[in-house]
């Protein structure tokens, strides 16, 4: 069951994974080997008693996989922060697939590089500051530029069709003409020959809400052509999921493009059996999901569609009319307003609220939960992020019927800003692998490494990541089975995962005796 031969004594390797039961990501059994790395690649599985390496990881004990790929999460900016990556390797993830929901900084115009960094402040964070943006804007290239060494977890991007909205139509509700959906087109074109991985649309957010079948359908057809995904943050999800199906298929017949549903959440059977309809079709449908009850976004989201405008300035003056805040508190059911927890309030007047239900933040003002939301987006510009609790039944029945489908994949949907993050971003993975693995069996370790590790590299065409072979890029982490466990929780979302301590990415070691190495060979993956 291995892929090399017995190794002499003068082979000499840069690191050398020694003892481990490897779950390679093929689906076959667990095998015991050692794997010889050398330039960035594995270059033996296999018997390597007497071979010597530079670097030497004892993995007797414990695991050996490749390192993971999140899905979908928000961490342009957080992915520079060292905080972050040291969370993220302890939980076995070595390639974040950015560029989500329709909303990211490139490419852009300037203008749309200043509206979605407003309105998406909350999620993505801001632009990288060793980014520039010319008076042509950002191109998908420069972008990505920025996270070539400059972080230890590579990166993968997804074109996101609003940010091409606005940089061509601006907040405009209306459907483009014909010039302004090939000059669309045009910018998806770019992107993806630029290296990003896929198309991603948001139509929960602006400008996405916006845009028809028709209208991605045409966006996502340079994505067919080389064989990309259609990434979506679906119209409508829980009991309504059948109808954000439905468009998202319609974009892939229009297109051609295979279909992947972002952060897939509802009652589980309901959504899996509309996954199986899907392909038995002949569609190509594939999922993420996170094994959590509570969602995160932005609280200007849940603003009412007259109010939540792509005019930021024209929504906050709005904000601060007192008739519209009366307005506001007879059309938002006051429930809501207890599901939702402010998670990121930057504006020091409100920070004291992070952490608190909204209804019971403003009892502590002393004012009815609209003007409260009114006077904390105000305050900090509309840069404001909550957690919050699904309206529709979310059951752990649910999420574990979800994980154990053959189109699911892993994704923590993360989101790193403020001081009660949803805990997500800093254990998701880790629960996967702890709780649903280990403790509930919805998984094996062989069905780990295809969920968190194939299955995406597949999806996103990451060829050579995703298993472990003779030959591939050097992503493995080394994990212990009986400690593995997420700590984060709502409460306190960013303690780190146990369990993993040991994560080389491109041949390096990035996580050593559970710390960083403080080296940085991540780089920007295209599809190939």
């Amino acid at each position: 069951m291995t892929n090399g031969q017995t190794v002499g004594n003068n082979v000499t390797f840069d690191v050398l994974v020694r003892g481990g039961v490897i779950f390679d990501g093929t689906g076959r059994p667990g095998y015991r080997a050692d794997i010889g790395i050398a330039d960035g690649r594995i270059r033996v599985i296999g018997d390597l008693a007497a071979a010597q390496a530079r670097t030497e990881v004892d993995a007797a004990q414990r695991y050996v996989l490749p390192g993971f790929i999140d899905a979908h999460v928000h961490g342009e900016g957080a992915v520079l922060d060292p905080a972050v990556q040291l969370a993220t390797l302890r939980q076995g993830v070595t390639t974040f697939v950015l560029g989500q929901d329709g909303l990211s900084f490139a490419p852009a115009t300037p203008a749309a590089l200043r509206w979605v960094a407003r309105y998406f402040a909350a999620v993505n964070g801001p632009v990288p500051s060793v980014l520039t943006c010319s008076d042509n804007g950002l191109t998908v290239a420069e972008l990505m530029s920025c996270y070539h060494h400059t972080t230890a977890i590579n990166t993968a991007y997804l074109v996101p069709h609003g940010t091409i909205r606005y940089s061509v139509m601006g907040g405009s509700p209306l459907p483009p003409d014909a010039e302004q959906l090939a000059a669309m087109v045009a910018l998806a074109e770019q992107g993806l020959d630029q290296g990003a991985v896929g198309v991603s649309s948001g139509l929960g957010y602006l400008p996405g809400r916006f845009a028809d079948a028709e209208e991605l359908g045409a966006v996502c057809v340079p994505a067919a052509r080389r064989g990309l995904p259609y990434v979506t943050h679906m119209r409508t999800y829980g009991d309504a999921a059948d109808k954000g199906m439905s468009e998202a298929c319609a974009v892939g017949r229009i297109s051609g493009a295979a279909v992947h549903i972002s952060h897939y959440h509802g009652p589980g059977e309901m959504l899996a059996g509309l996954v199986d309809t899907a392909r038995a079709t002949g569609q190509d449908v594939t999922f993420d999901t996170y094994p959590y009850l509570r969602g995160c976004s932005i609280l200007a989201k849940m603003l009412p569609d007259w109010l939540a405008t792509a005019d930021l300035d024209g929504t906050l003056e709005a904000l601060s009319d007192r008739a519209v805040r009366e307005l506001l508190d007879t059309q938002i059911d006051e429930r809501l307003w207890h599901a939702f927890i402010l998670a990121h309030v930057p504006a020091g007047r409100y920070r004291w609220a992070e952490g608190l239900p909204l209804d019971i933040a403003a009892a502590w003002a002393g004012v009815r939960p609209a003007a409260f939301c009114a006077d904390v987006l105000v305050e900090s510009a509309l840069d404001v992020g909550i957690v919050f609790d699904y309206p529709e039944r979310a059951l752990e029945e649910s999420v574990r019927c979800l994980l154990r489908h053959e189109a699911h994949m892993g994704g923590s949907d993360g989101i790193y800003l403020g001081g009660r993050p949803h805990p997500r971003g800093y254990g998701a993975f880790a629960r996967m692998l702890s709780r649903h693995c280990r403790e509930l069996g919805d998984w094996t370790w062989v069905d780990a490494g295809v969920h968190l590790a194939a299955r995406p590299a597949q999806r996103f065409r990451l060829t050579d990541r995703g298993v472990l072979a003779r030959g591939k890029a050097a992503d493995l982490v080394v994990i212990d089975p009986r400690t593995i466990r997420d700590r984060a929780t709502y409460a306190a979302p960013r303690e780190p995962a146990t369990g993993i301590d040991d994560v080389i990415v491109g041949g390096v070691p990035v996580l050593a005796g559970g710390r960083r190495t403080g080296r940085l060979p991540g780089t920007v993956l295209s599809a190939c």
